[in-house]
């Protein structure tokens, strides 16, 4: 049994703290929202007085902020200085490579280690524990974070060095943003020839077409029941996070001088979506802007 700090307890972190407790890790949370303090509550984790107050008594630091800069903040100015010697921090938020590998370099600086880990599969994967998680990492430190990862997810991959855990994510994203207009301006099209989305479906679906975007994540109601576009784009994964990762994935772009063409119109694409209504419902949702010839 391991005691794990774990802070940020929002729609993903806390149904993953949750896993952790349930598979009899003794866990102490810190969120500095007072509703996610509320809900981690209810659900039986210990709040800490603050963030380091968790950190100061943990085998293993697991932090799930909004943003890079988050994390920096909360290394440099109080985590590593509060945590034991040789404490384990994962980090779980998705971040840019080169902030993961400061977070790296600050962590080992200080006397600690640390594994960047990126989750994949939104607030069902993390109730559920199926999370994919990305890892980037020494050896040494993936290994003894692997046992927790596999309470909270259901693959985890080990991507190669420090900060090649969000490389894999940003990459990741950038096919599946790309793939999710794809399928979107195929179902408006088809609608405009007079195809049903069902028919459309059922050829996609078992071709060359067929992806996640299309067989999980439909962006039309009706032929996958469980997609956001049945719940009128609940997310799911909002619009706002898929704006903000593919912001990651274009520094990255522009830092490799990559040639990316698709993927730095899809972040044009879902920069336009997540700065009106877009920015809370599912980025399946793109399709209605699609229809309206709103991008």
């Amino acid at each position: 049994m391991s005691r794990i700090a774990f802070l940020g307890l929002g729609h993903m972190g806390l149904p993953m703290a949750v896993n952790l407790v349930k598979a009899g890790h003794d866990v102490h949370g810190f969120d500095l929202s007072p509703a996610a303090v509320e809900a981690a509550r209810s659900a039986g984790i210990p709040i800490a007085a603050s963030g380091a107050d968790a950190a100061a008594s943990a085998d293993v630091v697991i932090t799930m902020f909004p943003a890079g800069r988050h994390v920096l903040q909360a290394y440099e100015s109080e985590l590593l200085a509060a945590a034991q010697p040789g404490t384990l921090f994962i980090e779980s938020s998705t971040i840019a490579v080169d902030e993961a590998q400061a977070a790296h370099e600050l962590a080992v600086a200080a006397g600690h280690r640390n594994v960047d880990a990126p989750v994949s599969g939104g607030v069902v994967g993390a109730e559920n524990g199926t999370l994919a998680f990305m890892v980037g990492g020494v050896d040494d430190d993936f290994a003894a974070a692997l046992p927790l990862l596999e309470v909270m997810g259901g693959r985890i991959v080990h991507c190669g060095g420090p900060g090649l855990g969000q490389a894999a994510k940003v990459c990741n994203n950038m096919v599946l943003a790309v793939s999710q207009i794809a399928v979107a301006e195929a179902f408006v099209l088809g609608e405009r020839l007079g195809l049903s989305h069902q028919a459309l479906y059922d050829v996609t679906a078992n071709a060359s077409g067929q992806c996640w975007a299309l067989t999980t994540n439909c962006p039309v109601p009706g032929p996958v029941p469980t997609s956001p576009a049945n719940r009128d784009y609940q997310p799911g994964f909002a619009g706002a996070l898929m704006a903000k990762d593919l912001g990651l994935a274009l520094q990255a772009i522009e830092q490799t001088s990559t040639d990316a063409q698709m993927g730095r119109l899809a972040q044009q694409l879902y920069a336009a979506f997540a700065a009106g209504d877009g920015a809370g419902r599912d980025f399946s949702g793109i399709i209605t802007d699609i229809r309206e010839g709103g991008v």
